[in-house]
């Protein structure tokens, strides 16, 4: 019999399951550290408190997705999945570092799909970690492999970018729209609470819609649009937003969208490779780019 057991995540377990995500995804960035990219640092005071905005959020937006693993020393794992529209989305899956190989992660995961029942789509933001890589691939997930682009943007390398304004919540239905076409479920109830902790930019043309929520030092956290154009477009006013000693990173991104590459080697970033968007039942949306959270 296992020593510890899985139950449905609440509210109250918010600040355990932070700790933990913390923990465990520091754990990883260490041991999965290549000498040519940046040391890995440890989660900021802001970056948690967004996370914990996000647990409960999601928490309370999907009860039947949330579960947590404990045994006698207290949390041990956490899996965290949505469902929008026909779509079942894996936000965090984590174990405490030390404690793989006890089937901790198997039985969470298992727990988390059962919160799938219904949906003809699957998609998760997948590290390089192998025993989660081998589950995903198990669970009948298409493992696309993802690049990201990292670097100091030039101010000479930004392109004027034109009629690509400020966005606020009155722009969800047309998010709404615009997420439908491109990855088949809306983010619905997220962009509630993402239009609150981040700056969005929208482009609404009579030749392509998009939105972009963008990262506090610049780059894109999730951008959305209905043809390669306009994505370039909000991607470029991302990276504007970044300062001229300031790296950003765009991450998340799968073949079908080079023209992310495109403009990020325009803006002299560097490429390099790190993870899977895991899918099921669906190809790599484009022009997209998911955030790690709410994909």
């Amino acid at each position: 019999m296992p020593d510890y057991y899985v139950r449905p995540m609440t509210e109250a377990d918010a600040v355990a399951v932070e700790r933990l995500t913390s923990e465990g995804f520091y754990d990883l960035d260490v041991r999965s550290h290549r000498a040519d990219l940046p040391e890995p640092s440890r989660r900021s005071p802001e970056k948690s408190v967004n996370w914990l905005i996000r647990v409960r959020h999601m928490v309370q937006t999907d009860p039947g997705g949330c579960f947590i693993a404990e045994d006698e020393s207290g949390p041990i794992g956490a899996a965290v999945a949505l469902r929008r529209d026909l779509s079942w989305i894996l936000s965090t899956y984590v174990v405490r570092p030390g404690l793989q190989g006890r089937g901790v992660g198997k039985q969470l995961l298992e727990a988390a799909l059962t919160h799938a029942q219904g949906c003809l789509r699957g998609m998760i933001a997948s590290s390089e970690d192998p025993p989660a890589v081998r589950r995903y691939r198990l669970a009948g997930f298409t493992l696309h492999p993802a690049m990201f682009l990292m670097g100091t943007v030039p101010r000479a390398a930004l392109p004027v970018v034109e009629r690509v304004r400020q966005g606020s919540a009155g722009d969800i239905d047309l998010m709404n729209s615009v997420d439908r076409q491109v990855r088949d479920a809306a983010h619905g109830v997220d962009h509630e609470i993402l239009t609150s902790m981040y700056r969005l930019v929208v482009a609404d043309r009579s030749t392509g819609s998009g939105y972009a929520y963008v990262e506090p030092g610049g780059g894109p956290y999730l951008l959305a649009a209905t043809n390669r154009r306009t994505a370039a477009d909000l991607l470029w006013e991302t990276l504007a937003a970044s300062g001229p000693e300031r790296t950003v990173t765009i991450g998340h991104v799968t073949a079908p969208n080079e023209w992310a590459v495109d403009v990020g080697m325009a803006a002299r970033m560097s490429l390099h490779i790190s993870g899977y968007l895991a899918l099921r039942g669906m190809k790599p949306p484009m022009p997209y780019l998911p955030s790690g959270h709410y994909l």
